[in-house]
């Protein structure tokens, strides 16, 4: 299980009434020790206006993502009621638990190879996502992540050309890739 410490420090601004509190994230899970990484914004808020994710990484871990492996090790890192109804795999990938019941990821090896992982983020896009719903700020990796983000909406296209509205039955791998990145593929 892996084990994560909050600072906190309370930002001085003149003429408000309330401060805003910065807190500094140190992670220590299997793929990171010491990590430290600071919060600068308010959960789910102060996101691009380019960056319009149509569900929060606790609604996607509900519906059920990554075959259920993606979070496992991490869990502390993260708030608890995000994990209160996921489905999460208890020892190796189970894409029965992906809501569409089908496996959509490519492999860790896949995403290093092409070279799409940030050493701050070394499980990959929902990773940096998770963190950034939290209020985690990088400005050049959250544009990278976010056209990344954008670039997969071509899937959205494609599913709106060749199924009929609503048969979420239509394209279940590519609904579910979808889904890997914040897009709700069950209202297409």
């Amino acid at each position: 299980m892996a084990n994560v410490s909050l600072h906190f420090d309370l930002a001085q601004f003149a003429g408000h009434a309330s401060a805003m509190r910065k807190r500094t994230v140190i992670v220590h899970d299997k793929m990171q020790q010491g990590y430290r990484y600071t919060l600068t914004a308010g959960v789910g808020r102060g996101f691009d206006p380019a960056f319009k994710p149509q569900l929060t990484p606790a609604q996607m871990l509900k519906l059920g993502v990554f075959a259920g492996k993606y979070m496992t090790d991490c869990r502390k890192e993260f708030p608890k009621s995000w994990f209160a109804n996921a489905k999460l795999a208890p020892k190796k990938r189970a894409p029965s638990l992906n809501f569409f019941g089908v496996d959509a990821s490519q492999p860790l090896s896949v995403w290093r190879a092409k070279g799409w992982l940030h050493a701050d983020d070394p499980r990959g896009w929902f990773q940096w996502y998770c963190r950034y719903y939290r209020g985690r700020r990088m400005p050049d990796e959250d544009r990278r992540q976010i056209g990344r983000w954008k670039a997969i909406r071509r899937h959205v296209r494609q599913i709106q050309m060749n199924c009929e509205p609503g048969d979420v039955f239509c394209r279940p791998r590519q609904r579910q890739a979808l889904l890997h990145w914040a897009y709700d593929s069950r209202k297409i």
